[in-house]
């Protein structure tokens, strides 16, 4: 039983990082209609500023809790202002060419920034300081749950909520919704789309650089390609949930990360992209529009 917990408390850790990168997908794609494949690169500048901030920040002799925050908040911030930089260089120049350039450019952009990372740190793995304590209340527990799987579904639990209240509430949510929508008509009533779509990426940069901290002190290393792997299983997350929903990126992120851990734990740990990969083609064969997607209907 032990056992069991242990692998649902993994899954749900895993399921929670791939949701907050699934999430900047879904959005973007809700929004403008194709996918951002430089976004798994974002969650790995988001690591890295996180890494040097607190660093830094260590050797000065700051409070655990003042390192946590600022390095969130450098994180969040820097990785907002590439993917602002992305949807500007990337994106806006071909909004009206064929869906077939973006998606070049951003394969491009992806490259670009893995290498920009790697000549301007290293290839080598680097130890991530642990910013997540050990809780005393989490000591009779530790053996099942560590204190860092706690502390990451809660943040997850708290961004999603914010999330949701942001778009169902404020302002800047309702003018995505509306673009989401149908773009020509929210320009026609006064929508900055530019700005909107630019937002977006922004929100999505911001909570991919948040996963990308949470995860490297979980695990305690980094290097420049773990925004490759973790941005495939992060879209087959939002794929699964269905692309474009935010509730199903969640959802998918879960599914997916409950899959892996189950699957490695009583199967075998050398076949996880396996079962990842191969849940997604089941859910593209029986339900394509993903679990809480809703399929589109051409009419001729």
């Amino acid at each position: 039983m032990e056992y069991f917990i242990e692998l649902l408390f993994s899954g749900l850790t895993r399921g929670s990082i791939y949701a907050l990168i699934a999430l900047g997908y879904t959005m973007v794609y809700g929004i403008i209609g194709l996918i951002n494949f430089a976004h798994g690169e974002i969650y790995m500048i988001g690591a890295f500023t996180s890494f040097i901030v607190a660093t830094v920040l260590s050797i000065y002799g700051f409070p655990l809790l003042a390192i946590v925050l600022l390095a969130g908040l450098a994180a969040a911030v820097w990785s907002a202002s590439y993917g602002f930089t992305v949807e500007k260089v990337a994106y806006r120049p071909l909004r009206h060419a064929p869906r077939l350039s973006p998606l070049i450019s951003a394969i491009g952009m992806s490259m670009f920034l893995q290498n920009y990372v790697l000549l301007a740190q290293t290839s080598d793995f680097l130890p991530f300081p642990q910013l997540i304590p050990d809780f005393d209340f989490m000591e009779p527990y530790a053996h099942v749950v560590a204190s860092s799987d706690l502390a990451i579904l809660v943040t997850t639990a708290l961004v999603m909520v914010g999330l949701t209240l942001l778009i169902k509430f404020s302002r800047i949510g309702k003018a995505m919704r509306a673009t989401a929508q149908d773009r020509t008509m929210a320009m026609l009533v006064g929508i900055n789309v530019d700005r909107v779509i630019s937002t977006t990426f922004v929100i999505g940069s911001a909570l991919a650089a948040i996963g990308g901290m949470l995860i490297a002190s979980h695990v305690g290393q980094i290097n420049f390609f773990i925004g490759f792997i973790a941005g495939i299983k992060a879209f087959t997350a939002a794929v699964l949930g269905g692309i474009g929903s935010i509730p199903g990126a969640v959802l998918g992120g879960f599914v997916l990360g409950l899959t892996e851990s189950f699957a490695t734990g009583y199967v075998s740990s050398d076949y996880e992209d396996v079962f990842a990969f191969s849940l997604l083609v089941l859910i593209l064969i029986f339900k394509p529009s993903g679990l809480l997607g809703k399929a589109d209907i051409q009419k001729v």
